[in-house]
């Protein structure tokens, strides 16, 4: 199943104005750090809909869409 799933955030405003995420938590409390962002865009969700800023973020070795839509969080579940 796909679409939208709403995350917590923990993130570094730089000085410049830039935002950086830093840690994604989940709803059940497990924390993940982001390890690298490779890309900062403005796009929309072809998975889950919605649009805003992608961060194209490393987690764990693996690429991951998190996005910041307004002034909430979320990431892409499902395939």
């Amino acid at each position: 199943m796909t679409g939208k799933m709403y995350v917590d955030v923990i993130v570094h405003h730089q000085t410049d104005g830039k935002i950086k995420p830093l840690v994604i938590i989940w709803k059940n409390g497990v924390k993940y750090a982001i390890d690298k962002v490779t890309q900062i865009v403005p796009a929309a969700s072809l998975k889950a809909g919605g649009a805003g800023i992608r961060y194209t973020c490393i987690i764990q070795g693996a690429r991951r869409y998190l996005f910041l839509e307004d002034d909430r969080w979320f990431i892409e579940k499902g395939d």
